[in-house]
């Protein structure tokens, strides 16, 4: 088949990203070996409470992956799988930590299928050097003067120090 017939592999990757860590990081290196363009869809949900704002995450992110073609970063609302579609995205890339994040990520496969039945979910086990990893983590560690050499990127790092105050 003509490689210029082919449609292109799209896929999201949603999150909160507050702030974005190196377990995201090595899931989105590792699945564009998958797909042609990757879309980083930063959660803003009104009805949850981040450390920073939705532009702040998506600046962040953008400054961190700078360098990084085929990937695009944007916020979204709603249902995750009417912006996939909107995008004209065929997957959902998600990562799991512990099996504690199986049984979520399960149900919500299971409902964004009875959604749209075309877009496919991919699973990504995250990397055992980030296994106990987690926004909510980083932040409680960087409030209480720990160190998250390697955990996150430097310039998340120097954003978080500045937001906390610390």
């Amino acid at each position: 088949m003509d490689q210029s017939s082919t449609k292109p592999r799209i896929a999201v990757y949603p999150g909160s990203f507050d702030p974005i860590t190196n377990g995201h990081l090595d899931i989105l290196k590792r699945s564009k070996y998958l797909f042609d363009e990757i879309i980083i869809a930063v959660n803003d949900n009104p009805s949850k409470e981040f450390l920073f704002t939705v532009k702040e995450r998506v600046k962040l992110i953008r400054k961190v992956l700078k360098d990084c073609p085929g990937i695009e970063v944007e916020s979204f609302q709603g249902l995750l799988v009417h912006y996939a579609e909107k995008k004209g995205a065929g997957f959902i890339i998600r990562g799991l930590r512990a099996l504690s994040d199986f049984e979520h990520e399960f149900q919500m496969d299971l409902m964004n299928r009875k959604l749209n039945s075309k877009i496919e979910t991919v699973y990504f086990m995250t990397n055992q050097r980030y296994s106990y990893l987690s926004s909510s983590i980083i932040k409680e560690i960087t409030k209480l003067g720990g160190s998250t050499q390697d955990l996150i990127p430097d310039l998340v790092r120097e954003k978080l120090l500045e937001k906390l105050k610390v």
